[in-house]
């Protein structure tokens, strides 16, 4: 079930990825996402809204048929987040729907092998229509639920994401994983 103002954003996006400076194209798919999201109204059907008990939802909004991008829902249970990882050389655009989300962005200090060095560089707490662009090499971060009720976002990749790094703590900084990414019922 498509609604008028989910329509509108995919007309937005459309426009926006028009735009071939990848700058230029995020900072018009960020706009069409506040201003659409800024509206306060329900536009994303019921059952993309649905939290899963195990791991944080992961849900295909619209593919773009040209494959410039593709939009997700991510609904996130209390005490659910990420991993600190990247995207896989892909930008993106992250705007909070519904809750509070907490956001840590990291700068990769070195690795060795597939030892990593990671410092945290700033901390953001998002609410409803605020939305910031990830674009590499400056995409690594974790993601998390701010809040004691699930936190709703919508993520817009340059692409189909189906996998990304992962960077997982251990006792020398962090080790790279690979995962393969997919999408939840």
């Amino acid at each position: 079930m498509e609604s008028p103002l989910l329509e509108e954003l995919i007309a937005l996006l459309d426009e926006a990825a028009s735009i071939t400076a990848t700058t230029g194209c995020c900072q018009g798919v960020k706009d069409a996402l506040e201003k659409i999201v800024a509206s306060g109204n329900d536009f994303i059907d019921p059952h993309f809204l649905v939290p899963d008990a195990t791991k944080y939802a992961r849900r295909l909004l619209h593919k773009d048929p040209l494959g410039r991008y593709a939009a997700m829902v991510m609904v996130w249970d209390v005490g659910q987040g990420t991993a600190l990882h990247d995207h896989a050389g892909m930008w993106c655009v992250e705007c909070v729907y519904r809750g509070r989300i907490k956001v840590v962005s990291y700068s990769m200090q070195g690795n060795e092998g597939d030892e990593y060095r990671f410092s945290p560089e700033k901390v953001v707490y998002a609410g409803p229509g605020e939305a910031g662009a990830l674009i590499p090499p400056f995409d690594y971060h974790t993601m998390e639920n701010a809040m004691d009720v699930p936190a709703i976002t919508l993520h817009v990749y340059g692409g189909e994401m189906k996998w990304c790094n992962a960077f997982l703590p251990n006792e020398n900084g962090y080790k790279l994983e690979r995962r393969e990414l997919s999408y939840t019922a």
